[in-house]
């Protein structure tokens, strides 16, 4: 009989741990007190965290963190939650938070699933974004793809009733991937019609990784979906 114990959560990405560069280390030596947040600690009061009742976002995955400042920059009526597992694109954002002078940000540098299971709260998001996963494009790798039907099923939980789940990526086989998946969910309906890829980005800001897709001819797919 398998021990159930002992096999291990397939996880979506894999750690690699590029340079920090020296403002990068000083920026998460000296802001990391009060910015990062531990994965591991009792879940979060969201108006505690931010001293305020706000709309909260979540973006998974935040890169180097230019679209997530951006939002937060032209949102300053919102709260913003990143997670990202690269300790130099934490550095990045954590730069762009002391640049604008931001409040209304607070990072993990840990596993999504980790920060959803302990420190998010349910019912607690306005608005949850997954932009330019890892497509995972080998086969034998498709079982790596964040966007699969039990996580869409742990951010449900998260998300209030009528939040949102804006998806995007550039690789056309992922896009479908994730169209059948979140049609195939009872938690969410598709805000823009059944099987209906979003018009446009919305209020997405444009990523650099997106744009240098672009140059190389990659077609951009947006979803949106709403908690019902």
């Amino acid at each position: 009989m398998t021990d159930t114990t002992t096999i291990r959560r397939i996880r979506s990405f894999v750690r690699r741990e590029g340079r920090l560069t020296r403002g990068q280390q000083r920026a998460i030596d000296t802001l990391g007190p009060r910015y990062l947040l531990d994965a591991e600690d009792p879940p979060l009061s969201l108006p505690d965290l931010f001293g305020r009742t706000a709309p909260v976002t979540l973006e998974i995955g935040f890169g180097d963190g230019e679209s997530l400042a951006d939002q937060a920059t032209r949102h300053p009526e919102r709260d913003y939650i990143g997670i990202e597992v690269h300790r130099p694109g934490i550095g990045h954002l954590l730069q762009l938070v002391e640049r604008d002078g931001l409040t209304n940000v607070r990072l993990f540098c840990a596993d999504a699933v980790e920060v959803l299971e302990r420190r998010i709260p349910d019912a607690a998001l306005a608005t949850v974004q997954i932009f330019f996963p890892d497509p995972w494009h080998k086969k034998r790798h498709h079982k790596r793809r964040l966007v699969q039907p039990a996580f869409v099923a742990r951010l449900a939980r998260k998300l209030a009733v009528g939040g949102h789940l804006h998806l995007a990526t550039d690789w056309a086989e992922y896009a479908e991937h994730m169209l059948e998946v979140m049609e195939s969910t009872p938690d969410f309906v598709n805000a823009h019609g059944p099987v209906a890829w979003a018009p446009g980005p919305g209020d997405r800001p444009e990523t650099k990784f997106e744009r240098r897709g672009q140059r190389l001819g990659h077609d951009v797919w947006d979803l949106v979906y709403l908690k019902n």
